[in-house]
């Protein structure tokens, strides 16, 4: 993390709020200002175009975030479920794609929704032939490229097999669209090795691609890059200059987490949006607090530390569960007193943020509002079908009946 980084985690003067004290914790903050101002360094960020981007809202998640992007000028993005494909559409996104491989039930899920939001453009992943028949002929088809991570996509290696893919795509009555690169994986690298294996993959997607316009087929968009390698896609000359739209599509940089702090420099004018508020609820030993900002609050996915508390950040995170967050301080220093609120820096805000029914947006002129966070966790089961439930039996066995299960079968055994 740089030195300049460093100095935001100093002070929590600018995240504190007066009326925290009487709210139940932990509690999502989410800062407005500061979240339009990410969006605005993601915009300077894409040569102040912000038609270049098209940002990943599974970080975003609430309505008035996206809304916001929307607002800013931002009108195409990436979703990965079909909760967060509904809360795009309804948030003005006019072109979507659903960036996962979607099979069965959940592909046509996505296409009821899509019916439902007739000025919204529905394009979708394919990595397999057998993947484009269950997409009717109003989703445009983007083809999964893997950039190394093995997760989905054909390899940048196979053109031969990209070709016959696109050739599929084209010869049942689709819309081709282009390709879709997603090189999240490198932000592990230092930031110099980092530019190098990223660029040397735009290199061979930028062959690619000219493969299938070689062979009689135009490639309408390029789309590469999480929010840790997009500065240097933005800056790859043959991206730039080549006839297809080439977009990125960063997502936590919107909030800015610790990961953020370490990938991307300071320079570029991302700050901390997204916040979580706790309360010290123990002291166990001279040197260790406890906090309630556990897993169910404060992501562990990336393991410890996973968090910075703001204005103490000599504070390290050693334990985690399900309800408790225990941090130890310096030898010699004192320990927050019960009671105290810490406002702590999650390292992936995504995870985070999805932990949370609800987060307080706060605005800089003091606004504060309750809002859900509206594309968090996944759609019902049945959402799709909310008749399948008719041909079950949903009734419980007895034996695992509440008392106030039976009352009800009661109650209706005599109406």
């Amino acid at each position: 993390m740089s030195t300049s980084y460093a100095r935001v985690l100093e002070s929590d003067q600018a995240f504190r709020l007066a009326s925290i004290e009487q709210m139940l914790t932990p509690v999502l903050l989410i800062y407005l200002d500061t979240v339009d101002s990410n969006i605005g360094a993601t915009i300077t960020l894409a040569g102040n175009d912000p038609n270049r981007l098209r940002p990943h809202i599974k970080t975003a998640k609430l309505h008035r975030v996206i809304r916001r992007c929307v607002e800013l000028g931002i009108h195409q993005c990436k979703c990965a479920t079909t909760l967060e494909f509904e809360v795009a559409c309804a948030a003005g996104m006019r072109d979507v794609l659903v960036a996962y491989p979607m099979i069965g039930a959940n592909a046509r899920r996505i296409q009821e929704l899509s019916a439902g939001h007739q000025g919204t453009t529905l394009s979708v992943l394919v990595d397999h032939r057998q993947q484009i028949p269950q997409w009717n002929a109003s989703a445009g088809i983007f083809l999964d490229v893997n950039p190394g991570m093995d997760r989905t996509g054909i390899s940048t290696e196979k053109v031969d097999e990209a070709l016959e893919l696109v050739h599929a795509i084209a010869d049942s009555g689709h819309t081709f669209r282009g390709l879709h690169y997603y090189d999240g994986h490198l932000g592990s690298l230092g930031f110099e090795e980092r530019r190098l294996v990223a660029t040397r993959g735009y290199e061979q997607l930028v062959q690619m691609a000219a493969a299938i316009e070689g062979a009689g087929t135009k490639v309408g968009e390029v789309i590469t890059s999480g929010s840790s390698v997009c500065m240097f896609a933005c800056t790859y000359a043959p991206l730039a200059r080549a006839q297809f739209v080439h977009r990125v599509s960063p997502g936590a940089a919107l909030y800015c987490d610790l990961n953020i702090m370490q990938q991307i420099p300071e320079e570029y004018g991302y700050r901390p949006a997204a916040v979580v508020a706790t309360r010290v609820v123990s002291h166990p030993r001279a040197d260790l607090l406890t906090c309630d900002a556990g897993l169910k609050a404060v992501a562990g996915f990336a393991g410890l530390p996973n968090c910075a508390v703001l204005g103490r950040p000599d504070l390290a995170p050693q334990r985690m569960s399900e309800e408790h967050l225990t941090l130890q301080a310096p030898a010699g220093s004192a320990l927050p007193e019960l009671g105290s609120i810490l406002y702590l820096v999650p390292r992936h805000a995504g995870l985070t943020v999805n932990n949370f029914d609800e987060a307080l947006v706060v605005t800089s002129d003091g606004m504060i509002a309750v809002e859900p966070v509206s594309a968090r966790g996944h759609e019902p089961p049945t959402a799709h079908n909310p008749r399948i439930c008719d041909s079950l039996d949903t009734r419980l066995p007895e034996s695992l009946e509440t008392p106030q299960d039976q009352k009800k079968v009661s109650t209706r055994s005599t109406t």
